[in-house]
């Protein structure tokens, strides 16, 4: 079975809403494998273990996930109702502490809830509410994704050599994605880029999951490993680099798949225009900068021996597996949301986005 990402999700509810049907990304590109998720239990190791992954998909998950949960406690009274449902909320944003698209769901989720038991809405009502707001979620995803896939677009040139960094395509969103999404769509619209995808050690998401993405949509892609990036540049082979994220902090810089901040050195190095993409849920107001994102740090194994036949490294050797890195705003020429182009200086530019002043340009 091939995928594309025209008409494909990651995740979405069953027909009878009383599961989650997702692609288990672990086991691509070699199969293909959906998996029906039920329980609490489930639901944070789809998460953990990465079968469920990607910024903006992960909080789609997770809004689905709140309306599934609520629907286990209908029959509880309203306070009830929304402690045991917070109290899970809370175990299922400890599955990865640094994309904030999952707790950015799990609130809005919550929230919701919290205005209708006041208002002494039935918990039957409560939990059809919920399951219409993570079809919201999800719906409101699929229009940013498009939106930024349009301005990103903006910013390229026919046969442009562009540099990717970890998985933001279909796989990681919904339908066209952030990071990939100008590249989708302008093939889609007859333009010819040569993608140059980072393996993205130590998980391969470049190799697995944006390759598998590109070939599948008839890109030209080459997939490169993570230290070949700084030659290509220096032979002008890279036009533009486009990567997802994670978290932006309010002054720009942005947490993204651990790797990205030596891209965007390199890049700033060597002249070329390094893009972060994402929507506007991405955005953490609440967080200054970038030294104050949690960075989840992950098994030694995925380094030592989840590829290998054999451990790939001696008995006794130690290890350093943090999921992701933070990019200094100084680095990135623009930011490209839903939301507008925001350029420097980013506290301003995000801040007049955010708050619907300006929408960038």
């Amino acid at each position: 079975m091939s995928l594309t990402y025209r008409g494909t999700d990651p995740v979405r509810l069953s027909d009878d809403r009383k599961s989650i049907i997702a692609i288990d990304q672990t086991k691509l590109p070699g199969e293909v494998d959906y998996i029906e998720i039920k329980t609490l239990d489930e639901m944070y190791d789809a998460i953990k273990s990465l079968a469920v992954r990607g910024a903006a998909c992960i909080g789609i998950f997770a809004g689905y996930c709140m309306a599934l949960l609520a629907g286990t406690y209908k029959d509880q009274d309203s306070d009830s109702f929304y402690e045991k449902l917070k109290k899970d909320g809370d175990y299922l944003n400890s599955s990865r502490p640094t994309a904030v698209n999952l707790s950015w769901a799990i609130e809005r989720q919550l929230a919701l809830v919290d205005t209708a038991v006041k208002s002494g809405i039935s918990t039957d009502r409560i939990v059809d509410r919920l399951y219409s707001e993570a079809v919201a979620i999800h719906e409101e995803d699929i229009l940013m994704c498009m939106k930024i896939a349009e301005q990103g677009l903006s910013l390229l040139n026919d046969g442009d050599g562009i540099l990717t960094h970890c998985n933001a395509g279909a796989l990681a969103t919904s339908r066209y994605g952030t990071g990939l999404g100008p590249i989708l769509l302008g093939r889609e619209r007859g333009y010819n880029f040569h993608v140059y995808s980072d393996e993205t050690r130590p998980l391969l998401q470049g190799a697995r999951l944006t390759a598998f993405e590109l070939v599948n949509a008839g890109v030209d892609e080459t997939v490169i490993c993570d230290n070949m990036a700084a030659l290509l540049m220096k032979q002008g082979k890279i036009q533009a680099v486009l990567v997802g994220c994670d978290r932006i902090a309010a002054n720009g810089d942005v947490a993204n798949k651990i790797g990205t901040s030596g891209v965007a050195i390199i890049a700033k190095y060597y002249g070329v225009p390094f893009y972060v993409l994402g929507p506007y849920s991405t955005i953490d107001m609440n967080t200054a900068k970038g030294d104050d994102i949690e960075i989840e740090f992950r098994d030694p194994d995925e380094i030592r021996s989840l590829w290998y036949e054999k451990p790939m490294a001696p008995k006794g050797a130690g290890f350093f597996n943090p999921a992701f890195d933070v990019t200094d705003h100084s680095l990135i020429t623009a930011i490209i949301t839903d939301r507008g182009v925001l350029r420097p200086p980013y506290d301003k530019s995000i801040n007049g986005a955010m708050s619907g002043k300006n929408r960038g340009r």
